[in-house]
């Protein structure tokens, strides 16, 4: 199957600023206004430049997102103090998730800009996500369809208490 409907995933685009590129709207820069909704926002950690969020559409459980405070679309034009925060903040990730989900490894990385894969390109951001061996299954790989095993909600609940 080379596509399945989605609607559910109209806000995601929405939110990004895809739906309207004269009134862009970032929903990184909406997530960090107001800290009373981290909840609900699943906003797992605040630093100094950053914050730790779950990614709402996942790839897996445990898919976390470290998003710099700064609106930047490229990695080179962030301050030193914001990419060392963002990459201990990487490493801080990749502990919470090996101490509650014990994966068998890690994908790390960035998307940067529309062409590099980026869903959100004016506004760079690193993926930690866990992995395990045999976690790609037929749905995946034949339906191009990921199950998500477990609600945000437990993922947070589950990650908030390592930060």
């Amino acid at each position: 199957m080379e596509r399945l409907w989605s609607p559910w995933r109209y806000d995601y685009i929405a939110a990004s600023g895809n739906e309207n590129p004269a009134t862009p709207t970032c929903v990184f820069c909406e997530i960090q206004k107001n800290p009373a909704h981290d909840e609900t926002n699943f906003v797992v950690h605040r630093a100094q430049h950053n914050f730790v969020v779950l990614n709402i559409y996942p790839y897996i459980s445990g898919h976390l997102l470290i998003v710099p405070y700064q609106h930047l679309a490229d990695l080179d034009a962030a301050a030193k103090e914001t990419t060392d925060e963002l990459m201990d903040l990487t490493k801080r990730s990749q502990t919470a998730l090996r101490e509650v989900y014990a994966p068998g490894g890690f994908n790390i990385g960035m998307n940067l800009g529309r062409s590099g894969g980026a869903g959100i390109a004016d506004h760079i951001h690193i993926h930690v996500m866990p992995r395990w061996a045999g976690d790609t299954n037929f749905m995946s790989t034949i339906g191009d369809t990921r199950v998500i095993p477990e609600d945000l909600a437990t993922t947070y609940q589950k990650l908030r208490v390592k930060f």
